[in-house]
């Protein structure tokens, strides 16, 4: 071959390795700010963290992110205000195989969703049935007619790539202003869970409300609304303290009761109890579980999908009472490709010796 072909051969090497050359794909990162911050602050709204996997891994193909995304939560943040430990798990699809279901029971994983149609044995799933929070995305017609005793779900997603999704600020604004329990999926779960437990009964003037201590994940408070004649003296939990009082506005899960037209309803936390005396004690009377907290008419939950970064993620909503499902998604991190600079040193180095040969070849002939 010439040595002017081998010298042309050469600089074009040069020049396309930089471009041939495979991105790294490096170490996971971590979201400071599960720890930092926005974490605590979503914590004190109400807010609950649950788990997406690892993100651009598919969990159906590769089931240790299920685990592994556990761990990786569990080392930022608890899951909620009521437990340490997640129990929701965000699946992208409408299906979730044998072998993925099972790995998600054995990590703790309780809800799964939220396009599944039905949910594999020991699972829950949770459905989107309230559309999405993305500007002009929003179903009104869906939302108004939500069903009563229903859990809502609506569907958030900050960025897809390196594109930001716009909220509806109209829709916040109307949600904001509804009568309705602001919640999440492991709140909803564990509350019915536990109003399911109540009981209740009778001694003398005196009603007797307790909720027995439970083995569940987390620790929730569950409703029961009490149907009876008769007027309420007083109403002391089992420390002998005063029982607080909820406000009918109240829409934040919390312990306490109100009175209402037929009687009272109360929220108990797990392994407690209530003492209510009554001024002339009726022969009957009947108490009914809650589906929902203060008898509101429909629960609602924001699922954050992909979360990646918290800050990024939570940054509209910071001023507003809505409540947070967050499925949090470990963020993957590309690695330095070392050997490009050092491509590029020598192309800097390399190039102008190659022309220069080129030029006293030329000169030569």
């Amino acid at each position: 071959m010439p040595p002017r072909k081998e010298l042309s051969l050469i600089l074009a090497s040069i020049f396309l390795i930089p471009i041939l050359s495979p991105s790294v794909v490096g170490e996971w990162s971590d979201d400071g700010w599960l720890t930092n911050l926005i974490g605590p602050e979503r914590m004190e709204n109400g807010d609950e963290f649950g788990c997406h996997g690892f993100e651009d891994i598919d969990t159906l193909e590769e089931n240790w992110v299920i685990e592994a995304c556990r761990e990786y939560l569990v080392s930022h943040t608890d899951s909620s205000r009521w437990g340490k430990d997640p129990i929701s798990f965000g699946i992208t699809g409408d299906y979730v195989d044998n072998q993925t279901a099972l790995a998600l029971v054995n990590s703790g994983f309780l809800i799964t969703g939220d396009m599944i149609q039905t949910a594999p044995e020991g699972l829950v799933a949770f459905s989107r049935n309230g559309g999405s929070l993305e500007k002009n995305s929003a179903n009104m017609e869906l939302l108004e007619s939500a069903e009563e005793d229903s859990l809502v779900s609506i569907w958030w997603r900050a960025r897809v790539d390196d594109i930001k999704v716009r909220e509806d600020k109209d829709l916040m604004t109307w949600l904001e202003e509804q009568d309705v329990w602001f919640t999440t999926w492991g709140e909803w779960y564990f509350h019915e869970i536990s109003s399911d437990a109540i009981e209740v009964n009778a001694q003398e003037n005196t009603i007797i409300i307790s909720n027995p201590k439970s083995s569940n994940a987390w620790e929730v408070p569950g409703s029961v609304s009490l149907e009876i004649d008769g007027n309420f003296i007083e109403v002391y939990d089992n420390e002998g303290e005063q029982f607080p009082d909820l406000s009918i506005t109240e829409r934040k899960l919390k312990h306490g009761w109100r009175t209402h037209e037929n009687g009272a309803l109360f929220t108990i936390m797990p392994g407690s109890s209530v003492e209510v005396t009554i001024d002339d004690m009726p022969d009957e009377f009947s108490y009914s579980t809650l589906p929902t907290f203060n008898d509101l008419h429909h629960a609602v939950t924001v699922v954050g999908h992909h979360t990646t970064n918290l800050f990024q993620w939570s940054s509209d909503f910071q001023e507003s009472i809505l409540t947070f499902t967050w499925l949090v998604e470990r963020p993957s991190v590309e690695e330095i490709n070392w050997s490009l600079p050092i491509i590029a040193l020598s192309v800097l180095i390399a190039v102008p010796v190659i022309v220069k040969r080129i030029v006293e070849m030329d000169d030569l002939e």
